[in-house]
């Protein structure tokens, strides 16, 4: 059985409204917790790193390597991974598109067509990656390819660095949201991405996206199509603070509601060499303690194979770089 995306069932009325907000949300600029007050429909940059010209993006693909709920064993997830972020961990994995300016412009309606290529090659969804600091865009391609015939959910893929405002103009738009809680403590937070609000803003994130769209929902082929799923990635030495993390979610839901996707795949890359911290992978020891604790806490999760959790994992900074440069 195929489940309609929410977004089919807006009225022109419903998308104006949306797409109003979230402009003057724009200039100056509050569309995330950052507000930096860039004039973006102007064109000018914001702390993110984005303008208002174009959309940037990095990529547009068939993503065969996301939790099985959003891949699927054959389709995969129709992914656009935006250029810029802002969060900006020191240690990002994707740093070149992040905060390096990877990507090139495109227009609203190549990108709504691009959309449509996707679902043609049946993708199980659309999967926008980091996208906050383009919702007003974003919003309008939406629109423009539901007009000409998008009808798979909307996955929200993001770093769970979002104010509850911007949030509320997907309810209705999004089905799946995709977020990560990065970090337990604002400390860590403060340290690796300057973001000392990090805890509040994203469990107030968080709980947003769980009242819209409720417990990760799969069709019989184990396909997501509406709920909440969250990814944990696996930082060395305890610095991602898993523990805080899980209990807020004992605290705030019921444990068996909540989808946690655990991640293993930190390497020390980009920044990460400014902290002593973090210039090594996570070890298998590290990663089956976030297991266990997961596990006793409740929430259903998905894991990488612990076969993925080689040495290389435990090289550091200053190794890894050696090894590059021979």
């Amino acid at each position: 059985m195929k489940h309609a995306a929410s977004y089919t069932f807006l009225s022109p009325g419903d998308w104006d409204d949306r797409i109003a907000a979230a402009e003057a949300m724009a200039s100056p600029c509050m569309l995330c917790p950052r507000k930096c007050g860039a004039d973006r429909l102007g064109g000018e940059k914001g702390f993110c790193g984005a303008s208002g010209k174009t959309l940037d993006i990095s990529s547009i693909f068939p993503h065969h390597g996301e939790e099985p709920p959003i891949s699927g064993a054959f389709g995969g997830s129709g992914t656009v991974f935006f250029s810029h972020c802002s969060l900006r961990c020191c240690f990002c994995q994707n740093y070149q598109i992040s905060q390096e300016d990877e990507g090139e412009p495109f227009t609203e309606s190549l990108c709504a067509e691009r959309l449509l290529g996707l679902q043609a090659k049946e993708v199980h969804n659309i999967n926008l990656v980091t996208a906050t600091h383009y919702l007003p865009w974003v919003l309008r391609v939406l629109r423009l390819a539901a007009e000409k015939g998008l009808r798979i959910p909307v996955v929200w893929n993001s770093s769970g660095y979002e104010s509850v405002e911007a949030l509320a103009l997907l309810k209705g738009i999004v089905d799946i949201f995709l977020p990560d809680m990065k970090y337990g403590s604002n400390g860590s937070a403060t340290r690796y991405c300057n973001a000392p609000d990090y805890v509040e803003v994203n469990q107030a994130a968080v709980r947003e996206m769980f009242r819209q769209a409720g417990p990760l929902m799969c069709d019989g082929n184990g396909i997501a199509y509406h709920g909440l799923c969250i990814r944990h990635l696996v930082l060395p030495q305890g610095c991602a603070g898993t523990h805080e993390i899980l209990s807020f979610i004992r605290r705030t839901f019921d444990p068996s509601d909540i989808t946690m996707s655990i991640m293993a795949q930190y390497r020390p890359v980009y920044k990460a060499d400014a902290f002593e911290e973090l210039r090594r992978g996570i070890t298998r020891e590290e990663y089956k303690a976030v297991r266990d604790e997961c596990e006793k806490a409740g929430v259903n999760t998905f894991f990488q194979e612990q076969d993925e959790l080689d040495d290389r994992f435990c090289i550091d900074f200053t190794t890894r770089k050696e090894e590059e440069l021979r």
